[in-house]
């Protein structure tokens, strides 16, 4: 039987709402359902046809809500399953009934636990501490923000599991426990339309190690390795540790995936695994598709995808990386982050073209000009404008770089449609 004792005692005899029906919502009623078929469970998402598919095979009716104003149906409730996408800023709710697939798990399997949060890191950092296990032979586990709801992979978790748990600031926002091994590994502005201020999601990210006990490690780097210390936690600063890997064999390149190769190898010492015993696993690790990704070469000219990079840090260090970018797209939705950092570097380090789109492009072109760019920049309204220009201009040997440095609502449904776009206009280049 897996041990979900915890979780049964918070939601048995409980009013429970699901507010926000996407794939974790889904997951949550199915997990419901499965285990507690005789509970009230209502269902609210602001989209009405989220409840096409709702399965309504349990014991009683399912209420459902939706429109402008579904987050209200909370005060019928008595404990809240939130999906991580879902806001409540500035809504005026009960924050006490508030819980999630997330936080349930952490307090049942925390033992198990090799949490991984930061700005920019934590899937490639996640998925290698995952391959890492696996190729050494341990029965291990990857969920969380990763794409893989951590209720789905329940009931197949026994006492020897490892659990790499991908964590954002919204599945850390409302829990009570920390993870038994808790990375940070950067935080920089994001995401400031769904927190409100980066103090609220830096204070988010934080929760991995600040719920944490005498038991526990946290592995971080900087600032916070001394609130660390400061909350007398067992820690690792990642940046000071050296191992016996020959960096020019790996996979991964640039500095920063070094740091995240160092993280994921101070989590595995943490959790008393011999980092000698996976150091030969590094080198077969695949890198993971819209980071930096080698498209390939067509008509001389070579093409690379790093629609990951939603922020300036991660657009830096993806030209610091590629190397000779003569072609860079940037721009999209804009969440009125910070871009100083890459103005500054761009201004110290002009390249040939510069491609802009959208509000955040816009954004980012205007304090370009303001701060006397020397480079050519230029506007585009879709990917497929933006190949006509390369086409114009690209020149034998020339490099073009998708590193955006901003989220790509505006006209894709998440980074990864936006890279695949780019991907597929590059083969036909």
């Amino acid at each position: 039987m897996i041990r979900i004792n915890t979780i049964f005692k918070r939601l048995r005899g409980k009013r429970i709402l699901i507010l926000g029906f996407g794939r974790e919502g889904k997951s949550s009623l199915a997990f419901i359902q499965k285990f507690l078929p005789h509970a009230t469970v209502g269902v609210a998402d602001r989209n009405a046809e989220a409840f096409n598919d709702l399965n309504v095979n349990n014991l009683n009716p399912i209420a459902t809500y939706s429109g402008e104003d579904y987050w209200k149906a909370i005060n019928y409730y008595d404990i809240v399953l939130k999906t991580p996408g879902i806001s409540l800023k500035d809504k005026d709710v009960d924050l006490s009934k508030i819980t999630s697939q997330t936080d349930l798990f952490l307090e049942d399997f925390h033992k198990q636990i090799i949490g991984v949060t930061g700005t920019k890191g934590k899937s490639t950092t996640s998925t290698l501490i995952y391959h890492l296990l696996k190729e050494s032979g341990r029965d291990a586990f990857l969920a969380g923000n990763i794409g893989i709801p951590i209720f789905d992979i329940i009931d197949k978790i026994n006492n020897r599991s490892i659990i790499v748990f991908e964590l954002s600031a919204h599945q850390l926002q409302f829990i009570h426990r920390s993870p038994h091994i808790g990375i940070l590994l950067n935080v920089f502005e994001e995401h400031l339309d769904h927190f409100g201020t980066f103090e609220s999601y830096r204070d988010a990210k934080f929760n991995i190690i600040r719920k944490m006990d005498e038991h526990d490690w946290a592995v971080t780097n900087g600032e916070f390795s001394y609130q660390a210390s400061q909350l007398m936690l067992h820690s690792l600063n990642y940046q000071y540790y050296d191992f016996n890997v020959d960096w020019d064999k790996l996979p991964l390149k640039g500095d920063h995936n070094r740091l995240n190769v160092k993280a994921a190898l101070c989590a595995i010492q943490a959790y008393g695994i011999p980092v000698d015993e996976v150091i030969p696993y590094l080198y077969t690790f695949k890198p993971l598709e819209h980071r930096q990704e080698l498209v390939g070469t067509f008509h001389d000219v070579t093409f690379y995808n790093d629609s990951i990079s939603t922020i300036p840090q991660a657009t830096i260090a993806a030209v610091q990386t590629v190397k000779n970018v003569k072609f860079l797209l940037l721009g999209g939705f804009d969440r009125e982050i910070d871009y100083t950092p890459l103005i500054n570097y761009l201004i110290a380090n002009p390249l040939k073209h510069i491609l802009y789109t959208g509000k955040a492009g816009c954004r980012m072109y205007d304090m370009l000009q303001t701060a006397g760019y020397k480079g050519e920049a230029e506007r585009f309204d879709n990917l497929e404008e933006a190949f006509a220009i390369i086409k114009q201009k690209a020149e034998k040997g020339d490099v073009v770089l998708l590193s955006p440095a901003a989220a790509s609502y505006d006209q894709y449904k998440n980074f990864e449609q936006r890279g695949s776009k780019f991907k597929e206009l590059a083969s036909k280049f």
